[in-house]
């Protein structure tokens, strides 16, 4: 895994947030800079692996890393912020409500890769 966490960090749309305390690793945020041809051409950003140690949720954790993530995505000058979470995890949407994300605004979908035509 260190290779990968190398070839994320050269990657100038690629963004990796952690969380640290004590020592130990208590959360992260995947931040992926997208391009787009609407909006001035100004990238739109894609926050992925958004994840808090539950030894530590509801201690700002979160919050903080949404901050920072938010302020990244500002300082590049996206149109806007988008997340997907798993339909089942209920607490983490309304986390992601009250850090300002409208889970009613879209619709999303995905894919996987085993479902992939040939």
């Amino acid at each position: 895994m260190p290779q990968h966490l190398a070839d994320l960090a050269a990657d100038p749309r690629t963004c990796l947030l952690v969380a640290e305390q004590a020592g130990a690793v208590v959360g992260s945020v995947l931040i992926n800079l997208c391009a787009d041809v609407m909006y001035r051409g100004q990238p739109f950003a894609v926050l992925e692996n958004i994840i808090v140690s539950a030894a530590v949720r509801g201690r700002g954790v979160g919050v903080a890393l949404l901050a920072v993530a938010e302020r990244h995505c500002r300082d590049a000058d996206c149109s806007k912020i988008m997340l997907s979470s798993s339909a089942s995890r209920v607490d983490a949407h309304r986390f992601f409500s009250r850090a300002g994300f409208n889970g009613d605004a879209k619709r999303g979908f995905v894919k996987y890769r085993r479902h992939f035509g040939e």
